[in-house]
């Protein structure tokens, strides 16, 4: 079976990748623990030195793994070097993990006890179509680094950096069968990490509802998982906020890569006495939005990445009922849907669902326990955002939304040296930061008996 992979632009065919079967993958995972094995047993230093050529390797084919994003997903040209890049640093970053992945000495009586951080084994990794590349060197980059081998598992739509990412590890050095990747149907492939016990760990992105049905499936052998999920993150805008700034960053927080972000501020709460202005100052940023040709270097937004999503996207916005405005897009091929700014009641499918496209939302709201309080009428909790010039407010409000990520008078979301991940059901467990290895592992406690001192005479 093969999977014909669709450049979203101009709808012409860039390949087709054949599909992993269920056998496919068991070898895959096989190669995978055989290779294990021997990679936990090398030395950290070592491990570290192998990582940092993978890490060189994907800095010198940069721009090659941009060009194959924008002919696979459609990201702007820009935004790809950006993606590329980002794995670059991220395989440098966890490069350092090996040799710092410490024990502790922990005092008790009697002798010394001393604990390790064991590597898990085979870790699968799926990733979604909206981030193919950066998503998947979250899961591969830490558990490689903690010794662990990885099966990696892209999205049917966009699997062509993730195959070229594992091309270049093993030009790098990365011992064969260690980071392999198997494109396939999550139905056969995902499905069959799950049920495989080579398998000690799933890390995956995606729907929260899949996301679910793979919680519930390794249940049954107590695998563990990591999990981001989806969001519909409120970008808080006070009265007392720069208005010119907030409106004018506000469509990057949530047009960036067409809306297709899990951290997308898609909901926009704005305090009543500077709704209007602030609708003012929004209106000419979104028309202002660059929708075009991907490899044009001034574009800041491409298409979405398949027919079937672009259905989906026009199912949120059947007719002009909330339409406050939009900006423009392409006529002609291309799955193009022009930036568009509703303003829906509070209970509306817009306000509750995730879209994922570039639809925002605007509700007016009273005060700061208002805000709050709409803020967290969602089962999500992923990102956030919050414009004011009073520090205390940004703080006071910070905790109090029930977000993993947030930003204030900003719209930030994803940096490598810091933790990531969502509140409720936006996911479990987090990725990135310095503790992210540690997740790869099992704490294994060792107790040293320790004979009494003979007496001294």
């Amino acid at each position: 079976m093969t999977h014909t992979i669709v450049n979203p632009a101009d709808e012409t065919v860039v390949t087709t990748v054949a599909a992993a079967s269920i056998e496919d993958a068991d070898a895959a995972i096989a190669r995978a623990a055989r290779a294990q094995r021997e990679w936990a047993a090398v030395a950290p230093a070592d491990r570290a030195r192998v990582l940092r050529r993978f890490a060189d390797a994907v800095d010198g084919a940069v721009e090659e793994l941009a060009r194959i994003e924008v002919r696979n997903s459609g990201h702007p040209i820009g935004q790809a070097r950006w993606e590329a890049g980002h794995v670059r640093d991220v395989l440098e970053y966890y490069s350092a993990a090996p040799e710092r992945l410490f024990g502790r000495q922990i005092p008790v009586a009697g002798g010394l006890d001393v604990t390790f951080q064991e590597p898990l084994g085979v870790v699968g990794v799926i990733t979604p179509w909206n981030f193919p590349m950066t998503i998947a060197s979250w899961g591969f980059a830490p558990a490689l680094a903690a010794g662990n081998a990885v099966v990696l598992k892209p999205a049917e739509w966009t699997p062509l950096t993730s195959l070229r990412l594992a091309e270049l590890g093993l030009e790098a050095g990365v011992p064969e069968g260690l980071f392999q990747v198997i494109p396939g149907r999550g139905s056969v492939v995902g499905e069959r990490f799950i049920t495989n016990e080579t398998v000690r760990k799933i890390v995956f992105t995606g729907s929260t509802e899949v996301g679910k049905h793979i919680m519930a499936g390794c249940a049954d052998q107590v695998k563990r998982v990591t999990l981001e999920l989806g969001g519909k993150s409120a970008n808080i805008v006070f009265a007392d906020a720069d208005l010119e700034k907030a409106a004018a960053t506000a469509p990057y927080g949530v047009f960036e890569n067409a809306g297709q972000d899990c951290c997308a501020r898609s909901r926009i709460l704005v305090e009543r006495s500077v709704y209007e202005r602030f609708m003012e100052l929004l209106e000419p940023a979104v028309q202002g939005v660059r929708v075009g040709d991907p490899m044009d270097e001034a574009t800041e937004m491409g298409p979405l990445v398949s027919a079937p999503h672009l259905d989906r996207v026009r199912s949120f916005v059947p007719d002009d009922a909330d339409v406050a405005f939009r900006g423009a897009a392409p006529a002609g091929p291309g799955y193009w849907f022009a930036p568009t700014v509703l303003t829906p009641a509070r209970d509306a499918r817009t306000a509750r669902e995730e879209i994922f496209g570039p639809v925002v939302s605007v509700f007016p709201f009273d005060d700061e326990a208002d805000a709050v309080r709409f803020a967290n009428a969602s089962e999500y909790g992923l990102s956030g955002s919050i414009f004011t010039r009073d520090l205390s407010r940004g703080i006071r409000v910070a905790r109090a939304v029930e977000s993993g990520n947030l930003s204030v008078n900003s719209h930030s979301s994803v940096r490598y040296a810091t933790p990531f991940g969502g509140f409720k059901q936006s996911g479990l467990g987090r990725e990135l930061g310095p503790d992210a290895p540690l997740a790869f592992t099992e704490t294994k406690n060792v107790f040293l008996a320790v004979d009494p001192a003979t007496p001294v005479e």
